[in-house]
């Protein structure tokens, strides 16, 4: 019998994918690393929750993640840890900042800035309804529909090779998806994407990591958003102007709504692109949990870019 190397267990489990190890009174490091296929670097969403876990480490219990606004400064190396400097900048009756910055040989490669409240459940409230879509139990997994488009016929090696290895990525992951509504035309023309989220096999985590978590599984799909808005397709899927020849995130926000979710539950990410243009792409999606609770709302800037020359490019 094989065994999987150590970093793509450690990435299985979403507990050791969010772990950090105290080095100091606010430093942390990271313990392991993932590299998503094809990818430039460290998996954003992975740097987001465990810069997350060092900064709940220095706030009182009493208070609340209720918001992080964060900036990929450049690709973080699965090689070498990330080191999380957390600096306590406000301590407030009702709020707390936290800043965290995350560097690797001496350079900064990623900055957040996040936000604790002690809640205040008595103040009126609203929300967007949740959009009907099938339950979860009638979708299939992300890795069977790969593993379907995968046994085409009428796709080139290169392309069937693409598709298996995202179904051995996503079979992996610690975040089960699948779709809900591929696409959502909407009365103003726009479109919504729509898939269930589920952490795989978690305990019952109290409310402070199960933020981390949201903030780990905020970051799948979402920049992707504006690409399939585009029409672009990514590796091996599509050439010239319909190729996607980068994406990478930039910055990426969360407002958490909700002391009482469950990662471990179906969470209904719905998401969609406002904007695209010189090669940056804007993104916005809506967290709800079964019942139609809206948990989180998300937003998210990268770089999209297709496989094209601007008129100054060199041959």
């Amino acid at each position: 019998m094989t065994t999987a190397p150590i970093k793509e267990v450690e990435h299985e489990l979403i507990s050791t994918a969010l772990e950090v190890e105290q080095i100091d009174v606010n430093l942390y490091r990271s313990k392991s690393l993932w590299m998503p296929a094809y990818a430039r670097g460290v998996f954003g969403g992975q740097v987001i929750s465990q810069a997350l876990v060092s900064a709940t480490n220095s706030v009182d219990p009493a208070f609340g993640l209720h918001s992080l606004h964060c900036y990929f400064l450049t690709s973080a190396s699965p090689a070498t840890p990330v080191l999380y400097t957390v600096e306590r900048v406000r301590q407030g009756r009702s709020y707390v900042t936290r800043v965290v910055k995350a560097s690797q040989k001496g350079h900064i490669v990623f900055v957040m800035m996040c936000s604790f409240q002690k809640p205040e459940p008595w103040q009126p409230q609203y929300q967007w309804t949740m959009p009907e879509v099938p339950p979860p139990e009638q979708c299939v997994l992300e890795e069977e529909r790969y593993r379907q488009r995968a046994n085409d016929p009428g796709l080139n090696a290169k392309a069937r090779a693409y598709l298996s290895d995202l179904a051995v990525e996503r079979e992996h992951s610690p975040i089960a998806i699948k779709i809900a509504k591929e696409r959502i035309m909407r009365e103003d023309g726009s479109s919504q994407y729509a898939y269930w989220f589920q952490a795989r096999n978690i305990p019952d985590y109290e409310t402070a990591y199960q933020k981390c978590i949201l903030g780990y599984l905020s970051d799948l799909r979402l920049i992707g958003t504006v690409a399939q808005t585009l029409g672009l397709k990514g590796y091996a899927m599509a050439t010239g102007a319909q190729a996607l020849g980068m994406s990478s995130t930039i910055d990426h926000s969360i407002y958490y709504y909700s002391d009482s979710l469950d990662c471990g539950d179906w969470l209904l990410y719905v998401m969609t692109a406002s904007r695209a243009a010189s090669g940056r792409g804007v993104a916005h999606g809506q967290l709800y949990t079964r019942d139609g609770t809206l948990v989180a709302i998300t937003a998210q800037e990268g770089v999209v870019r297709a496989d094209v020359r601007g008129p100054n490019a060199k041959l």
